[in-house]
């Protein structure tokens, strides 16, 4: 989560210099490379046949959709605007989970996942002032969100069966051709010339939020249950929004202390809710 957290703002510095397309599909390019050499330094077993459809669905979710759709929005919208809808990812995740793991959360968990999500989405209107209008962004983020949630779900599901970080990997794997036809069709279109900040922020977004975090993030999915780890998620807008402060220079309010006391205790109460299996 706390690496996670870093994503939109350095996603927003990145798309400021590069190609949007580059950013999203070279990120998972250079991702790619450093599951190979992992792979192959850990002569890692090919996942059997029967797995393959449910890790291109990983890799559908936040190896192509997230980070493309996210990359274009965060253009024109402000990394902090995107964690208004970015705040509705562990709803969504936990959803996915009863629906793809058959998972059964209490009514306590529901009420403590819906007042997080309202307590993410109010702060962050009332310190940005509101929304000002439905934008195209908007609905870029919200693609975002249902393709994270079946992403993150489907790849806990996966690491019970194959392990965390052999997840990522395959799903870098199964994705990197489309993702390097359309990063050397980006270049040949656009040519990257970045600042240093634009290519510190493509390598951390490559190397950490798009390989590194789902190490530790699947693991914990993977011990589960989904529906509960996924409410930890409550807390990345509310970090996402102080970064972006941070390195962006973009308002940050004392809502943002309230709301964070807010969500914070509602991601405690549902983490800690009871969830069937």
């Amino acid at each position: 989560m706390l690496s996670f957290s870093f994503t939109l703002p350095f996603t927003r510095i990145a798309v400021a210099t590069l190609d949007p397309l580059v950013v999203s599909a070279g990120r998972a390019v250079v991702a790619a490379v450093l599951a190979v050499v992992v792979l192959l330094v850990t002569r890692s077993p090919v996942p059997a046949r029967r797995l393959w459809p449910r890790i291109l669905v990983v890799a559908a979710g936040v190896v192509f959709g997230f980070p493309m759709l996210t990359s274009f929005a965060l253009q024109t919208a402000p990394a902090s605007h995107g964690a208004v809808v970015i705040g509705l990812l562990p709803a969504a995740t936990a959803v996915v989970a009863v629906i793809r793991g058959r998972e059964r959360p209490s009514r306590l968990f529901w009420l403590a996942s819906i007042a997080g999500a309202v307590a993410v989405v109010a702060f962050t209107l009332v310190s940005e002032g509101g929304f000002g209008g439905l934008q195209l962004s908007d609905l870029l983020l919200l693609g975002a969100v249902v393709a994270a949630a079946v992403g993150y779900a489907e790849g806990g599901l996966l690491a019970r069966e194959i392990g965390s970080w052999q997840v990522i990997c395959w799903a870098l794997v199964a994705a990197a051709p489309v993702m390097a036809a359309l990063t050397g069709f980006s270049v040949l279109r656009h040519p990257p010339i970045a600042p240093l900040e634009g290519w510190l922020a493509f390598g951390y977004v490559s190397a950490i939020s798009m390989f590194l975090g789902f190490f530790a993030w699947y693991r914990g999915l993977g011990i589960g249950p989904i529906a509960s780890v996924s409410q930890i998620q409550l807390v990345q807008p509310v970090l996402t929004i102080v970064w972006a402060a941070l390195l962006l220079g973009e308002p940050l309010t004392a809502a943002t202390v309230v709301g964070a006391v807010a969500v914070i205790a509602c991601a405690a109460l549902a983490v800690r809710a009871r969830v069937r299996r």
